[in-house]
């Protein structure tokens, strides 16, 4: 098969599980031997920009006419099977949207969050739960700065989300959800359901396990309000007023809290900031865990430390609500805290490190759980699912279900299961 990812990445310098999502399913692509192109743009590179340059990027972020015209010609050129959508914030925009339209080749998109319905995907304000944009005008979000604290710059995704609303329900065959969790708000959104399919994220197996009982309980993430960074302080001092829980507490990311989670940490021996880690180092401190922790008050929409977690054999402490619900199984691969109680937190913490047989043995469920649900394997079927759901869905002409007629040779060596009625 032949794919087209489209994405705009992340900044480096803060950690984004949807670059590394996007970079593992490429390989995995590649590595099953379909061809796999990429089309995308940088974040970092705003700031090389001249000053001009760097003021039109908000005007660019509803609509850019520049993208639609590059992506077009290349989609012509290359014939692709299939357009893979990823983020199109803030440099490439939905007019990509367009570019497929006009090209013939049908889209699919992930959705890594919750921008559909929400300007800034997170469906929170405050620190608290928020739906005051789902299914309706994006206004409020404009009103409070719901995206960085400011009215400004929250305008150009609320005006994004809603001109291009209808285009994206219309110009998407296949929507990618990440979790059930997230589907469930979407479809009570008002998104079309006949659209939007589960298929949840995959974890390369690491290589590394853990062999014994563990050294620390590990944060990996960004250091920000919505991944709970503020709660799981509160709760590590609880634990530390009561005796501590006998290994430290590593936290490992960067983000807007750093400086705050620094001085916090500083003078402590029951707290390690390390950073940013590269993926090996990220291996070594998973397979190394008591257990991990993901303390978000946000409702994420997949979690995907808690699976690489799981690959390692650990078991994790998440909050209770949005995708982790369905990732963890509840005092069997890890245990839920009430969302946004420190106390509640704490008391997990306290459950998960004092009882190292039935640590372990959570530790063996989680590996389980994920060898069944979020292995390569695993995620190679559904990813190849949804592109021929979404091929099947934008042909025209000749047999139900085929390809484009220029595609039907590729698609017949590749071995696709209805190979059999194209070829007659």
């Amino acid at each position: 098969m032949h794919v087209l990812v489209v994405h705009n990445r992340y900044a480096s310098a803060q950690p984004s599980g949807e670059n590394k999502v996007v970079d593992q399913e490429v390989g995995l692509l590649r590595e099953a031997g379909h061809r796999v192109e990429l089309f995308e743009r940088r974040s970092d590179d705003i700031a090389a920009r001249s000053l001009p340059g760097k003021v039109v990027v908000p005007l660019l972020v509803p609509w850019n006419p520049a993208v639609r015209s590059e992506l077009a010609a290349r989609l012509r050129a290359e014939r692709p099977d299939v357009v893979h959508v990823h983020n199109v914030f803030p440099l490439l925009s939905p007019a990509v949207l367009a570019a497929c339209a006009d090209a013939g080749v049908p889209a699919v998109a992930t959705l890594h969050n919750y921008t559909q319905v929400c300007p800034p995907g997170t469906l929170q304000r405050d620190g608290r739960p928020c739906t005051a944009c789902t299914g309706g005008s994006p206004l409020p979000a404009v009103r409070h700065g719901c995206y960085r604290g400011s009215r400004l710059a929250t305008v150009p995704l609320a005006v994004s989300l809603s001109v291009n609303r209808r285009r994206w329900w219309s110009g998407v065959e296949r929507f990618f959800c990440i979790s059930a969790a997230q589907r469930d708000v979407l479809v009570r959104s008002g998104m079309p359901p006949e659209r939007l399919a589960v298929k949840h994220n995959f974890v390369p197996d690491p290589g590394e396990r853990r062999t014994g009982d563990g050294e620390h309980v590990l944060y990996l993430g960004r250091l920000a309000e919505a991944k709970g960074v503020r709660l799981l302080m509160a709760a590590w001092d609880e634990l530390a007023a009561g005796g501590g829980v006998g290994v430290p507490l590593v936290v490992a990311g960067a983000g807007p809290l750093e400086r705050e989670v620094t001085a916090w940490a500083a003078g402590r021996d029951d707290v390690r900031c390390v950073g940013l880690y590269d993926t090996a180092r990220c291996r070594q401190a998973l397979s190394r865990s008591v257990a991990v922790v993901a303390p978000s008050t946000w409702l994420e929409a997949f979690g995907l430390v808690v699976v690489e977690a799981m690959a390692a054999g650990v078991p994790a402490v998440a909050a209770g609500h949005g995708a982790f619900v369905e990732l963890v199984e509840d005092g069997v691969t890890g245990l839920l805290h009430r969302p946004g109680e420190a106390a509640s937190l704490a008391s997990c913490l306290r459950r998960v490190t004092a009882d190292q047989g039935r640590n372990r043995e959570m530790g063996r469920a989680a590996r389980r759980r994920y060898e069944q649900g979020f292995s390569p394997a695993v995620g190679l079927e559904r990813l190849l699912e949804g592109y021929r759901s979404a091929i099947e869905g934008r042909s025209s002409g000749g047999a139900v279900g085929a390809p484009p007629v220029g595609n039907r040779k590729r698609w017949l060596a590749a071995g696709h299961p209805r190979e059999r009625e194209w070829g007659q």
